[in-house]
């Protein structure tokens, strides 16, 4: 369906018969109230009368918002001034008021657009789903932005894998600094989104790194963190799914309802702790947490970084403290953090270290867990027979 916006009724009448049945509507605030409630259209007819910066905001939004929709400009006179301002808000279209022909193909165009790119969403059930590893400690400075970002790197195998980092440390989040790129877009961006987000509005927001890796990074600003519900930390996992073989999660050391969203919707939870007192009594604390909250025990290993530091605590005795066997120990080296430095994860930059050889290993315990699947698997049937389980953590006050 098109959809015209013309105040100006004999404009509007010669547009339509260009173009065919469709809605007629006289302001671009009745359009977004239109589109918030139908997903079925696949052009917006912007007319001559429609003011030029108005037309230019809503078509640099909904090119987000609505990647499937076509806005098609309409102008008494086209020049570069606007053909300019048209190519940078993502317009689809720009033709004369006088040249129906031209109007005519740019709505055929959109249709045929509109088609192909909602045929490619493939149902939720039938699609193949990817596996979602969350990163956790309750403690601060234990390495687990270090773990995420080297583990999605490991997963990846130099782009035999599609990977997605996504951090979900929403008010300090450092991915992008590690990974030293700087992304134009952030998770952040999803929340104008709701509530039709989509696979292709989220992609727009991924920063692709390198080698099959692609991050979703955290707000600039701090205080962004609270315009991000769970419900939509939960809706970005779920279509990442269809997209990714693995979604590696980055947390803060908080059980706050983000956080427990990625819980509710990991396959693995990796829980990073160092030898240190604080760290353990804390991650202790945690995993107890997660035991009230009826997270599954063996979806839960413990990855003990810098673990030959010689501190007073032994593997031995860290596995003890916690109750649990250590599925992975990383050792302590310089060489990791001048990497961070560098923007460049150890397991690339110098693959044969131990910590890229310790890291390498707990990526093939992960893929080991998750049945390692393989890029033909990435069509078909999912893992758990595209079922999901109910929600372990649901409580009263959950978005």
């Amino acid at each position: 369906m098109t959809i015209i916006v013309e105040p100006d009724p004999t404009t509007a009448r010669a547009i339509a018969s260009a173009v065919g049945p469709g809605v007629h509507l006289l302001a671009i605030e009745e359009l977004k109230a239109h589109l918030d409630t139908s997903v079925e259209e696949s052009a917006v007819i912007l007319g001559p009368s429609v003011n030029l910066r108005a037309a230019v905001a809503f078509a640099d939004t909904y090119r987000v918002m609505r990647p499937a929709l076509s806005v098609i400009l309409v102008r008494d006179s086209v020049d570069t001034h606007v053909l300019a301002e048209a190519l940078r808000s993502g317009m689809r279209e720009v033709s004369a008021t006088a040249d129906a022909p031209s109007i005519t193909q740019a709505v055929r165009r959109a249709q045929i657009l509109h088609e192909a790119m909602t045929a490619q969403q493939a149902p939720a059930d039938t699609a193949y789903r990817g596996n979602v590893i969350t990163v956790f400690s309750a403690k601060g400075g234990v390495g687990k932005t270090t773990v995420a970002t080297n583990l999605a790197m490991a997963l990846a195998d130099q782009g035999t894998r599609e990977v997605c980092l996504v951090d979900l440390d929403l008010a300090f989040g450092d991915v992008a600094i590690t990974l030293q790129v700087f992304p134009t877009r952030t998770i952040a961006d999803a929340v104008q989104m709701q509530p039709n987000l989509d696979l292709d509005g989220l992609e727009s927001l991924l920063t692709p790194y390198r080698d099959g890796v692609s991050a979703l990074v955290a707000p600039v600003q701090p205080d962004a963190q609270d315009t991000i519900s769970a419900q939509l930390v939960g809706r970005i996992l779920e279509l990442l799914r269809e997209r990714f073989a693995y979604i590696v999660v980055d947390t803060p050391p908080a059980f706050d309802d983000q956080v427990l969203q990625a819980f509710d919707l990991s396959d693995q939870v990796l829980l990073i702790a160092t030898p240190d007192v604080p760290a353990l009594k804390n991650l202790k604390i945690a995993f107890e947490t997660l035991n009230l909250l009826n997270y599954p025990r063996e979806q839960c290993s413990l990855v003990l970084n810098r673990a030959d530091a010689k501190v007073g605590i032994t593997a031995d005795e860290a596995s003890t403290t916690l109750a649990m066997p250590i599925t992975c120990s990383i050792p302590s080296s310089r060489d990791v953090p001048a990497s961070i430095n560098r923007g460049e994860p150890i397991v690339v930059s110098e693959p044969r270290h131990s910590v890229s050889v310790a890291i390498k290993s707990l990526a093939a315990l992960c893929l080991a867990a998750s049945g390692s699947p393989d890029e033909d698997e990435l069509v078909g049937a999912g893992h758990d027979g595209g079922k999901r389980r109910a929600s372990r953590f649901a409580r009263k006050g959950r978005n």
